[in-house]
């Protein structure tokens, strides 16, 4: 008995002895991590965690725009390996949207029109439009202003040589670690932290900016401060009435903070909202800035985004990622765990998936093999309609 007492007491002694080395070398938000994911049943970030989170509310437009529904709305049967991929992957949304009206959608798993989840990295793609409608409304000069003119931390050495369009386009040269796995990383403090801010600021640009594409999430959370600091507006304020508004939004959406009440939107990640409304975004790029017939971003500055900025790194343009499968121009706005809102301009189709996870990444490409099979399917569907 008095063995067994020692080892818990052993053993509490060495719990305690951690938590105290975590607190000390400010790796707290670790507790918050545990929490959120391990006590809840999972392994990793979920489409349903913005739950566990503080958030701000983007509230629906008051003058909501439905989606027009294609004359073959949901005719079409979907392929066998489409639902293959579905099942395995957790696909709780899929849509096809031919000609700016909605051909097809399906949704699994008691999700439905109005069900939110989390858009990962789509996000980012979003901040980018904020960051055309900042330099459309006057806020920020253009894509080549300074960093340093909003935040004097990188106003010296390489970091005055940063500018937003680095931001925007993952070439800043900032010293951030994109790792997913890792409990210690930045990219897991950026998520569970409780002051974003003082994360980021703390950052050093090490690498020449404006010459090659590195993802790092942390470039679209200071493109976010950005922003944030230019228009005097939290994100969430901005992104409602740039776009929620404009565009007819029907659903409330929620957008993850750092903290409550005075907390910062993590700009990289994490707005809850649903399929058809992330869809809008895709038909505002598709066609050059306009929806539902109003300008909403210069088309200028929507081509810019959905092409390639660097000749040799042909995957990324500004907030989107590219690819040419089936010999197409294609831009996607891209989540973790396979969200994608694909655009197919020269057949105006878009493609929206939803899910739980993504599949494996295809040697020599910057997708995982799930892509190519929504794109896949989704012709062959069309194809056998027509």
């Amino acid at each position: 008995m008095k063995v067994i007492k020692r080892l818990l007491q052993g053993l509490l002694a060495i719990i305690l002895l951690c938590v105290v080395v975590l607190y000390i070398f400010d790796y707290e938000y670790i507790f918050k991590g545990v929490r959120v994911v391990y006590m809840t049943g999972h392994t990793t970030a979920y489409i349903d965690d913005y739950d566990h989170f503080d958030n701000r509310t983007i509230t629906k437009s008051k003058n909501p725009i439905a989606w027009n529904l294609h004359q073959d709305y949901n005719k079409a049967k979907s392929t066998d390996r489409l639902n293959e991929i579905n099942d395995r992957l957790g696909t709780v949304a899929y849509m096809i949207i031919k000609n700016d009206s909605i051909w097809y959608e399906n949704y699994a798993d008691g999700y439905g029109t109005e069900s939110k989840t989390n858009s990962f990295s789509m996000a980012k793609s979003m901040v980018t439009a904020m960051l055309g409608k900042a330099i459309m409304d006057g806020y920020i000069k253009s894509m080549d202003e300074p960093l340093g003119d909003f935040f004097p931390e990188f106003s010296e050495g390489l970091a005055a040589k940063t500018t937003v369009g680095d931001l925007s386009s993952m070439s800043s040269g900032l010293n951030w670690d994109e790792s997913y796995k890792s409990p210690f990383s930045i990219t897991a403090k950026a998520y569970y932290d409780t002051d974003i801010r003082e994360v980021l600021l703390g950052l050093e640009v090490v690498e020449e900016p404006g010459k090659e594409f590195k993802y790092l999430s942390g470039n679209t959370q200071l493109l976010g401060m950005v922003i944030e600091k230019a228009t005097g507006k939290n994100l969430s304020d901005y992104l409602y009435e740039s776009f929620w508004a404009p565009m007819g939004m029907e659903q409330d959406a929620l957008w993850q903070l750092d903290s409550e009440d005075s907390g910062m939107e993590k700009a990289y990640c994490c707005v809850a909202s649903n399929a058809r409304d992330f869809a809008k975004f895709g038909v505002m790029f598709k066609n050059k800035g306009v929806f539902n017939g109003k300008q909403i971003l210069p088309a200028e500055f929507t081509e810019l985004a959905t092409k390639k900025r660097f000749e040799e790194d042909d995957m990324y343009g500004y907030g989107f990622w590219l690819s040419d499968h089936l010999d197409k121009e294609i831009f996607t706005m891209r989540g973790i765990l396979g969200q994608y809102v694909i655009c197919i301009p020269e057949d105006d189709v878009i493609i929206v998936r939803l899910g739980h996870n993504r599949g494996q990444f295809v040697p020599g490409e910057s997708f995982t093999n799930d892509f190519f099979v929504f794109i896949e399917e989704a012709y062959k569907m069309l194809d056998n309609a027509s």
